[in-house]
């Protein structure tokens, strides 16, 4: 096609022209003629509109995080669990706001930024674009914590850690390897090792945070009431467990959080004006649906086979099925634009087998976790960055940070061939140094100011009756007398 100058040339915009009755030329030319700014400026407001539209995405995963958390605890609890997701936003929002963005991204050192904080100094709609969309992931890892400390957290001490995550622990890690700082593999001015560390979406950032966080609690605040001993602090012989009291919820949560990767991983490339950066995109979108199939299949039949062994007979848990889904998810979240659609198969099949290992694994230790955030995220989570030092594809690599950075997999022949998954493994135990150190003697401070967990009464009762003025569901049947009036009147008046 010509120049798009020269070819509507001629064309004349009325003003009362209708698109409805143009040709298709002639459309060309009346949006043509739509487009007020330069080219310039129509890239700044399509990443714009990219951003805030991934941004929603990633925020929709609140709603995923809700439902799948609510579904699987116990129906005495469940307004508690909704009350502490909802304020994971809203605590999210204010402390990245007042603090977090700075320390991330402001103006600063290596470790932390010191400029820009509550968002003095942004102006343009770049600027809160990327604001928006880096608020979504930093609520994101503070609502991995929800579901592990679920049934027995009291409310002040979650809203405390919630807020310190996100306007604190969080936002250095993110500076250490999305910003300036010294994993980081867009600090062009010092290398780690010549690479940095490759996290696209944050399996480390995002996810290990998260889950490392949520470890560190569930350990401090010790397992919920008959989990794991009697009334009398005698060690069962069996761990106790206790049902979802939703399927549907949980299958709805899960569903919420696939799509909502589709903008967490996709989104990841931060624009979308270039071949390259719609490849990157186009590529997350890819191996992020295939992990996470991968993974949902792994778990689920890989249990079933050892049910099969143990008891002689198949059984489906939907469980397995909905966390190895998710499981994939964080496994890829790390690598999706720098491996392969087949790699991606294979991360998530080990994704799935992570995530079981790591599920028992606590049980052994006696670490409960309500809804198994654990081993999903921070499993999984050490799994997907190292998946990216080995199967991180040259070319795949060049295209989104061009740093030279290669998968041991790949790297036959090349000196330093595991310089990538070297970096990762340092950059992972960083994550979980820092997150430990951190938190540990902030959680052991809320718990020696009567401030983290709920008193064993209240416990026993539900958090929704001792903290939220009712249950979540009106169990009440109606007045016996009406229903048997009611039965009396129809049996007369059909004779």
């Amino acid at each position: 096609m010509p120049d798009l100058v020269e070819f509507c040339s001629g064309f004349d915009v009325a003003d009362d022209t209708s698109a409805v009755s143009l040709s298709t030329n002639e459309l060309i030319c009346y949006m043509h003629s739509s487009l007020k700014g330069t080219s310039d400026e129509v890239q700044v407001g399509l990443n714009v509109f990219f951003l805030l539209v991934m941004g929603s995405l990633v925020f929709f995963m609140q709603a995923g995080f809700a439902m799948l958390c609510a579904g699987s605890i116990r129906q005495k609890n469940v307004k508690n669990i909704l009350l502490k997701n909802l304020l994971d936003a809203c605590g999210g929002a204010i402390g990245f706001w007042l603090t977090g963005y700075a320390l991330a991204y402001g103006t600063g050192n290596t470790f932390i930024g010191y400029s820009n904080f509550a968002l003095q100094g942004l102006s343009s709609g770049e600027e809160f674009a990327f604001f928006f969309f880096q608020f979504a992931f930093a609520a994101t890892a503070a609502t991995i914590v929800a579901g592990t400390v679920a049934e027995r957290c009291k409310m002040s001490g979650y809203l405390c850690y919630s807020v310190m995550l996100s306007a604190f622990v969080y936002p250095v890690v993110v500076r250490a390897i999305w910003g300036e700082g010294f994993l980081s593999a867009f600090n062009s001015t010092k290398l780690f090792m010549n690479i940095g560390m490759i996290d696209f979406a944050g399996s480390g950032v995002v996810h290990l945070t998260g889950g490392a966080t949520a470890l560190v609690a569930a350990i401090i605040l010790g397992p919920r009431r008959g989990r794991f001993h009697d009334e009398d602090g005698n060690p069962l012989s069996e761990p106790a467990t206790w049902p979802a009291h939703s399927a549907a919820l949980q299958m709805l949560g899960t569903f919420i959080l696939w799509f909502g990767w589709f903008g967490f991983n996709p989104g990841s490339a931060l624009a979308i004006n270039s071949v390259g950066a719609a490849d990157v995109a186009a590529l997350s979108a890819v191996t992020t649906t295939i992990a996470a199939a991968s993974g949902s299949v792994s778990s689920l039949f890989t249990h079933s086979f050892f049910e099969y062994r143990a008891q002689g007979f198949v059984e489906y848990d939907l469980s397995y099925a909905m966390n190895g889904a998710l499981g994939g998810l964080v496994s890829i979240t790390a690598n999706c634009c720098v491996v392969t659609p087949g790699m991606a198969c294979i991360i998530g099949i080990i994704g799935g087998w992570v995530y079981i290992l790591f599920s028992r694994l606590l049980v052994i230790l006696k670490i409960d976790d309500a809804v198994d955030a654990i081993p999903v995220h921070f499993g999984c989570g050490i799994w997907g960055c190292i998946a990216t030092g080995l199967f991180a594809a040259p070319d795949k690599v060049d295209i989104a940070y061009g740093t030279g950075a290669v998968g041991l997999f790949y790297s036959s022949g090349m000196d330093n061939k595991a310089t990538l998954l070297v970096v990762q493994i340092i950059g992972l135990l960083c994550i979980i140094v820092w997150v430990t150190a951190v938190m540990t003697p902030f959680f052991i401070l809320l718990k020696l100011l009567n401030l983290f967990r709920v008193d064993p009464l209240e416990e026993a009762v539900g958090l929704d009756i001792s903290h939220h003025k009712g249950s979540a569901y009106d169990l009440k049947q109606a007045d016996g007398a009406a229903v048997e009036e009611l039965i009396e009147k129809r049996s007369f008046h059909g004779k």
